[in-house]
């Protein structure tokens, strides 16, 4: 069982360090592992996407994932791999982020299971709300030296750091103490011997199996996996406009799925290791194919299909494989008519817009006007009918002549018009 976890791990490239007798103490008996999640937002991201897919492993070789919502370390800030100090929440906000942060892992981890590995959602709020100053100092803090603390990559990276002018704060520097309280509290309370999370998480992983060791005189134990990386060197998880969310309210099912079919080659077979359930055989399969093929990109569209599906549904995975398709659709103006306003837009992310009154537009909008009087699309009306005549116009990706009018028909979600100038060229005629 251990063994089996662990072994997933390291094939799939997810491990990168491990306490030294953790797969005997896992293939001893079911155990409990957590993952702490920070709840400053009411979604997480695909940067969390790792240590969910860890947990997930983790059930799925019947041992028992615990998901740690942090709404008592999420009021202070972790010191670890940050070079400022993060806003505090208030409680309501809090309980808020948790609810939507469950039903996100709930995706991934069977929370509702009868069997004794089902999943289960802590805060620690919970615990540290009542915790008074003067028993944490003295009940936990006397146990861990300073020098200890100091000695720790996060801390020291922080305290020397130039971009941190302010040094860091008592607030953050007691950030490890309060993580390895939890890692304390769970073991004592929850039998949970166990704690995961990314590689710049183990000098706090490791205070907290210290805790155990001095207070409880038991024995943690760690695991990390890799920060993830992209292969030109830009951050994984971030896309130009920000944090890629699980959320579709923040990130469309349609940007989502962009994210990964462009993902480069390099990238593609190393994801599609991490970030999806395949097995071993299968994913060696698809990348020996693609790199008969790449050109088709079947490692990317794979890895698309398979993270939308788990994250958002296979109807919305379906909706932005046909959002991706629908510019070179044959029956543009059908399709696109079956798509939300949202995702419509997303498609054309970046596009010249114009606004034009519903007075203005009238019984119906003249080519001219369309193109250059009323929208300044192209710079003259000169440049508008040259274009025209040279059959190089389309409405909705239908091409038409100067004497063609656009009315109410030709809207999209009753109120975009896609003009186009030969096949890269979009602009977007808003009616409003």
């Amino acid at each position: 069982m251990g063994k089996h976890f662990v072994e997933e791990l390291k094939w799939r490239g997810m491990l990168h360090d491990s306490m030294p007798g953790v797969e005997e103490h896992l293939s001893e008996a079911m155990r409990s592992a957590y993952v702490g999640f920070d709840p400053t937002a009411d979604s997480l991201h695909i940067g969390n996407l790792v240590p969910i897919m860890l947990l997930a492993h983790y059930q799925r070789c019947g041992h028992k994932p615990v998901a740690l919502v942090g709404g008592a370390t999420g009021m202070i800030g972790d010191p670890s791999g940050k070079s400022s100090e993060r806003n505090l929440l208030d409680e309501a906000t809090l309980r808020h982020n948790q609810e939507a942060i469950k039903n996100q892992l709930s995706h991934f981890l069977d929370f509702e299971s009868n069997e004794a590995n089902a999943a289960v959602l802590v805060n620690n709020y919970d615990w540290m709300k009542e915790f008074s100053f003067l028993d944490f100092i003295r009940d936990v803090g006397k146990h861990i030296t300073v020098n200890y603390m100091m000695a720790k990559d996060s801390v020291k990276n922080r305290i020397s750091s130039e971009s941190s002018n302010d040094g860091m704060s008592f607030t953050e520097f007691t950030y490890q103490l309060v993580q390895g309280y939890d890692f304390l509290h769970l073991f004592r309370e929850n039998d949970c011997s166990i704690q995961m999370g990314g590689s710049d998480q183990w000098g706090n992983i490791t205070t907290g199996t210290e805790l155990i060791r001095r207070i409880a005189k038991g024995k943690g134990f760690a695991i990390t996996c890799p920060l993830i990386t992209k292969s030109d060197g830009s951050k994984f998880g971030k896309s130009e406009g920000g944090n890629v969310w699980l959320d579709a309210n923040r990130t469309s099912p349609y940007k989502f799925y962009q994210y990964w079919l462009n993902s480069s080659d390099e990238d593609a077979e190393k994801y599609i290791k991490i970030f999806t359930f395949l097995k071993q055989e299968e994913i060696e399969k698809l990348i020996l194919e693609h790199s008969e093929m790449p050109h088709l990109r079947l490692l990317q569209k794979r890895l698309a299909e398979e993270i939308t599906t788990m994250v958002h549904s296979k109807e919305e995975l379906e909706n932005a494989v046909k959002a991706s398709k629908v510019l070179f659709s044959k029956s543009f103006k059908d399709d696109i008519k079956t798509l939300d306003e949202k995702t419509v837009l997303d498609i054309f992310e970046g596009v010249k817009q114009a606004e034009i009154s519903k007075s203005e537009f009238g019984e119906g909008l003249d080519m001219i006007g369309a193109l250059s009087a009323k929208t300044k699309f192209l710079s003259s009306n000169g440049e508008a009918r040259r274009a025209l005549k040279e059959n190089a116009i389309a409405v909705n990706k239908v091409k038409v002549k100067e004497d063609y009018k656009l009315t109410y028909k030709d809207l999209i979600n009753d109120k975009y018009i896609i003009i186009s100038r030969g096949k890269k060229t979009n602009f977007i005629l808003k009616v409003v």
